[in-house]
């Protein structure tokens, strides 16, 4: 069962920049579909991006497109989310998710989560 740890959150000036790390023990992330996710206070878990196994498709949501940008690097047995040109309403927690399946936009479809980190966006 893999375990994923999550860091890089902070706070940051809007305009700033971020890269999150999800670092995996127990497992290979090459066995898996990943993505990440975030929430705010009062708020549903949303998809933010993901990623195949293979690495060569992704998928944004529609509020971050061009300016975030997901990874993955096998042999360091991490992913990583880079964040750019940063909003006010991009505060929340991030979290990093594995799907044992296949790349999937479901949120149904990761079973193992990091423990999240925070992103706080000044403005």
């Amino acid at each position: 069962q893999v375990q994923l740890v999550e860091s890089g959150g902070g706070l940051v000036q809007a305009g700033g920049s971020l890269r999150l790390s999800c670092a995996a023990s127990g497992g290979l992330i090459s066995y898996y579909a990943m993505g990440w996710f975030r929430q705010s206070p009062g708020k549903e878990r949303e998809l933010v991006a993901a990623l195949s196994r293979g690495g060569g498709r992704t998928f944004y949501t529609d509020s971050v497109q061009g300016r975030f940008a997901t990874s993955r690097d096998n042999t360091k047995n991490a992913m990583y989310l880079q964040m750019n040109s940063l909003k006010h309403e991009d505060t929340a927690i991030y979290y990093c998710a594995a799907s044992p399946t296949k790349y999937s936009t479901d949120y149904e479809a990761y079973t193992y989560w990091g423990q999240g980190t925070q992103v706080t966006v000044s403005s």
